[in-house]
C-alpha cells in the first residue's frame, strides 16, 4: 500500500486563493466569538442586578425562617438585642470618620502635653501644690446660715486660681448670685411695683459692689442712679463721701472701691453670696433686706507679680420703698433706710475713700490689728445686732 501525496492523481486539489480566503473567514469568525472585557456601566449595571438578586433572595429567606420560628415579642434596641448590624456598621464608619478627621489635633495634644504635661487640667500630672475642685456649686442662698462654712483645704490663691482654698470658691459669680424673689403685692403697693423695687435693690448692691467703673475708684454712677434724689440729704451725702472722704463720711460705707495705683482685681469674677427678702412696712410700703457677702481677688498693681490675696466685704442693706400716692418720692427709685458693713482684710484706720488689702510681700499700711479674730465668710452671725467694733483680725482670707 503506498502512501499519497497532494497533488498526486485520485485527489482534488484546493486552489490558492480558495485556501487563503478560507483561513481569513476562520480567522474573522474566530475573533468575533471570542469573549470580551465589558465596559465599566455594564459591569456597574451587572453588579447592581446582582445584589439586588442577593437582597430578594435574603428576605425570601428571611419571610420564610419566620414563618417556620415561633413568634416572639419584639424587644427595643438598646436592650438585649442591640442595633440591627447594618446600623452597626453605618455607625462604625461615622466613628471611623471622626477619628480621620481628630486624628492629627489628637497627635499634636499629646505631644505638646508631652512636652508640657501641665497643661492637663486637673490630670495625673499636677503637682502636689496644686489645688484641687472645691466640689459643686453651693444652691442659692434662701435663709441666713446657722453655723460658718467649714474650714477648706489650705491652698494659696493663684491668678488661675484665685478663690484657691476659699469657701467662696464654689459661690456663684457676681451678679448672677443675687437673686431677686418672686414678687407679689404688699400693702398698698402693687406686684409690679413690688417687682420695681426688688429690681432696684439689686441694680444698688451691682452698681456699688460689682461694676467694674467703682470697683476701680471712679464714681458709682450706677449705683447712685438707683436712689431716690428727693430722700432728703442722701445724695449731697454721697456726694460729701466722695469728694472728701474721712473717718466719719466714708465712701467704704456704701461702696467697694480700690485704688487701681495700688492694686488690681484678678480675672473678671467677684464671688457673691446672700439673700434678698421683703415684707411689709410702713404706711403700705414694702421693706427690703438685702445681706451680701463679695470676694475681692486682687494682686499689687504694676510689676510682674504673681502674689494673690483677697479682701472680703460684708454688706446689709434696709431698703424702702414707698407708695408714690402717699409719699412725695420719685417712681422707680428707691430709698436707703438702714446700711452697715463688715470689712475683711483691708488696713485699719485708713479713711481715703479705698479699700487696701494686705499682701504678704510688703509691709502693712494703717494701724495693727487689735480686735478679736473674725471669720469673714461667717454668714451666720447678724451685723446689726452684733456689729464688729474696732480694728479686727480675720482668722482667714
Amino acid at each position: 500500500m503506498s502512501e499519497k501525496q497532494p497533488g498526486e492523481a485520485g485527489e482534488p486539489t484546493v486552489p490558492d486563493d480558495v485556501w487563503d480566503r478560507f483561513a481569513r473567514d476562520s480567522e474573522r469568525d474566530i475573533r468575533g466569538s471570542a469573549p470580551k472585557e465589558p465596559s465599566a456601566r455594564a459591569r456597574m449595571v451587572t453588579e447592581r442586578l446582582r445584589l439586588e438578586d442577593e437582597r430578594e433572595a435574603e428576605r425570601a429567606a428571611r419571610r420564610t425562617a419566620r414563618k417556620k420560628e415561633p413568634r416572639q415579642a419584639a424587644q427595643p434596641e438598646g436592650r438585649q438585642t442591640g442595633p440591627a448590624w447594618r446600623e452597626m456598621d453605618g455607625r462604625a464608619a461615622r466613628r471611623r470618620k471622626v477619628w480621620a478627621v481628630l486624628g492629627v489635633p489628637l497627635a499634636v495634644a499629646v505631644a505638646v502635653v508631652a512636652m508640657k504635661p501641665s497643661l492637663l487640667p486637673g490630670g495625673l500630672f499636677d503637682s502636689a501644690d496644686k489645688a484641687v475642685p472645691a466640689g459643686p456649686r453651693l444652691p442659692a442662698e434662701t435663709a441666713a446660715p446657722t453655723t460658718p462654712p467649714s474650714a477648706a483645704a489650705s491652698r494659696t490663691p493663684t491668678r488661675e486660681r484665685p478663690f484657691a482654698g476659699s469657701p467662696a470658691e464654689r459661690w456663684a459669680d457676681g451678679a448672677n448670685a443675687i437673686v431677686v424673689p418672686k414678687a407679689t403685692p404688699v400693702g398698698s403697693l402693687t406686684k409690679e411695683q413690688v417687682a420695681t423695687a426688688l429690681r432696684g435693690t439689686k441694680s444698688l448692691l451691682v452698681g456699688a459692689d460689682l461694676d467694674p467703673a467703682t470697683l476701680r475708684g471712679e464714681r458709682p454712677a450706677a449705683a447712685i442712679a438707683v436712689l431716690d434724689p428727693k430722700q432728703p440729704r442722701m445724695i449731697d451725702d454721697v456726694d460729701r463721701m466722695l469728694r472728701a472722704p474721712d473717718k466719719k463720711h466714708d465712701p467704704l460705707s456704701l461702696f467697694s472701691r480700690f485704688d487701681p495705683r495700688e492694686v488690681s482685681l484678678v480675672g473678671h469674677v467677684v464671688k457673691t453670696r446672700g439673700r434678698i427678702t421683703f415684707k411689709a412696712g410702713k404706711d403700705g410700703s414694702v421693706a427690703i433686706h438685702a445681706d451680701y457677702t463679695f470676694v475681692y481677688p486682687v494682686s499689687p498693681a504694676g510689676g510682674d507679680t504673681h502674689e494673690v490675696t483677697r479682701t472680703i466685704v460684708r454688706r446689709v442693706l434696709d431698703v424702702a420703698f414707698l407708695d408714690p400716692g402717699k409719699y412725695r418720692v420719685t417712681p422707680g427709685r428707691v430709698t436707703i433706710g438702714h446700711y452697715t458693713q463688715e470689712i475683711g482684710n483691708s488696713a485699719c484706720d485708713v479713711h481715703d475713700g479705698f479699700l487696701h488689702p494686705r499682701f504678704d510681700s510688703t509691709a502693712p499700711a494703717g494701724a495693727s490689728p487689735t480686735g478679736p479674730a473674725v471669720d469673714p465668710y461667717d454668714r451666720s452671725r447678724d451685723l446689726l445686732e452684733s456689729p464688729t467694733k474696732g480694728c479686727g483680725t480675720v482668722s482667714r482670707t
